[in-house]
């Protein structure tokens, strides 16, 4: 299985694109040496516990069956560390390794850990962690240049748009996520425990969805502004939104074609192109924005409607559609009738014709004599 059978539409263009770039893989191995990441491999091996045959072995086990499913040749190592905060993370460019919290263990159950499991799959399937790379790097490199004069807000600029691209990867990997678990009530439940907590005799799914929705839709435009203010700084989305995502997407028909085995194949991925990816995308943004109940998206649409019909005209006009052409008076007067004909009504139509009448015989007139001898004949 391709990992495109399951990226975002708005993850996929970026991705297809970076594998395309020749030397890629060599300059980011070079970045990741930059970064502490050997220092937390080691970090990891000497003070968490290593998941395997011997050592939470259920976990374990799903992390064989994911990647079986996901078709991810080489196990990643597994690391539980002690932090009572619930996260899990998948780090490395070229080994990725596979982290999960204690916090995460004891908050869910088994459906809804095999779900987590198979979403950091999906990221080294992916091979999401060169966004965490790229994002490490440029952020230490925002604060060496922060003397600059706008070298900072040129780099801050490019970290946003990178955790932008981010938070549609952990879209991605939800995806990916409910592929290994095929669970849906699991693949939520979890995302709502993490908003949450381990209470959910007093929760409920589809009150937690509603929620998702009237984020989604309600305020005016000043609480569309606080909306994207809030998220820019953040690398995942929102977990109500993130639940609202998958559900949309576990209904659609793409999911029930993965399901039934219809998927991109891994060998197709060097045919892959990059400008059908960015159509889809497009194409889905799109989509986003005409059938959004957010206040800012409908007043988006609104306007550029709004131009689209104004565009329209103004193009009608400087073509000459809707003007009178040179003739077009005198033609139009005796279809329509205007004052110069008899006022445009009926009865002045039959006074006009009378007068024409009174100069002909009989045999001249439609309908006389002489049509009744013509036709005799």
């Amino acid at each position: 299985m391709s990992s495109r059978a399951y990226e975002h539409p708005a993850d996929r263009p970026a991705l297809v694109s970076l594998r395309k770039l020749t030397g890629f893989e060599t300059v980011f191995k070079v970045l990741s040496g930059m970064i502490p990441e050997r220092s937390l491999r080691l970090l990891f091996l000497s003070d968490s516990v290593r998941v395997d045959e011997n050592q939470f072995v259920q976990l374990h086990h799903m992390l064989v069956d994911a990647c079986e499913i996901l078709d991810l040749e080489r196990v990643p190592p597994f690391y539980v560390t002690q932090d009572p905060r619930p996260n899990a993370m998948c780090i490395g460019l070229d080994q990725p390794i596979i982290v999960v919290t204690t916090g995460l263990v004891q908050l869910l159950d088994e459906e809804e850990m095999r779900a987590v499991i198979g979403h950091e799959v999906g990221h080294a399937l992916s091979g999401h962690a060169v966004y965490r790379t790229i994002l490490l790097f440029l952020t230490s490199m925002a604060v060496r240049v922060a003397w600059i004069p706008l070298g900072n807000i040129a780099i801050m600029a490019i970290v946003s748009a990178l955790r932008e691209w981010f938070r549609k990867s952990e879209l991605s990997a939800d995806r990916a996520g409910l592929l290994v678990g095929q669970d849906l009530d699991a693949s939520l439940r979890g995302l709502m425990k993490l908003a949450g907590g381990n209470n959910l005799h007093h929760m409920n799914v589809d009150a937690f969805l509603k929620q998702a929705e009237e984020y989604e839709a309600g305020g005016d435009v000043r609480d569309s502004v606080l909306k994207i203010l809030t998220v820019l700084p953040r690398t995942h989305p929102f977990a109500a939104v993130r639940a609202a995502e998958l559900n949309r997407w576990a209904k659609t028909r793409d999911y029930q074609r993965l399901c039934h085995g219809h998927y991109p194949r891994r060998d197709e991925d060097p045919q892959s192109r990059v400008t059908d990816s960015v159509k889809e995308s497009a194409a889905h943004y799109a989509g986003a924005v005409r059938t959004s109940k957010d206040p800012l998206m409908r007043l988006v649409t609104d306007v550029a409607s709004g131009a689209g019909e104004f565009g329209g005209k103004l193009r009608d006009f400087a073509r000459g559609a809707g003007r009178p052409r040179p003739g077009d008076a005198r033609t139009g007067d005796a279809r329509t009738g205007d004052a110069r004909t008899g006022g445009g009504t009926d009865g002045g139509t039959e006074d006009g014709d009378d007068r024409r009448d009174e100069g002909r015989s009989d045999g001249d007139r439609p309908g006389g004599a002489g049509e009744g001898r013509g036709s005799g004949s």
